[in-house]
């Protein structure tokens, strides 16, 4: 089993799954999260390749968030799509990312995620409520490189 595979547990990428679904019910944004083995190149330049492979940057709104993970690299990103990037305030993401490493750092992965991903769902909640019309987009599902 590679390293990809232990970073969680099957309760743990459900656990995830259903966090992006309900941080998903209250905004049109859409919510991934990226798990791969390793990346030699920076994290946010290895999350832009990514984001662009999901497609992530073809939603209507422009309002697409990865959530990147390198584990063997212990490398991690987190991106938004224009549309959010130019409404959160500055340090969001940085914010967002020491969220996760407080977890990281003691083994909570999924707790991790978990969390940002709240966060960022109310984020995108904010700046772009539910619309009665709103399609989902993209897949919850977990993607793995």
């Amino acid at each position: 089993m590679s390293k990809v595979e232990q970073f969680l547990t099957a309760k743990e990428e459900y656990s995830i799954i259903e966090a992006i679904k309900e941080a998903e019910r209250n905004t049109s944004g859409e919510i991934r999260v990226h798990i791969e083995k390793s990346t030699e190149k920076p994290p946010m330049d290895r999350a832009l390749e990514v984001f662009h492979f999901l497609e992530m940057d073809l939603t209507q709104y422009r309002n697409g968030v990865l959530i990147y993970v390198a584990v063997d690299s212990k490398k991690f990103a987190i991106i938004g799509d224009k549309g959010i990037h130019d409404k959160v305030p500055i340090n969001f993401w940085e914010s967002e990312k020491e969220i996760a490493f407080s977890f990281f750092s003691k083994g909570e992965y999924a707790l991790g995620l978990e969390k940002v991903i709240v966060e960022v769902g109310n984020k995108l909640k904010e700046f772009f409520p539910f619309e009665k019309d709103d399609t989902n987009e993209l897949t919850n599902e977990i993607s793995k490189g």
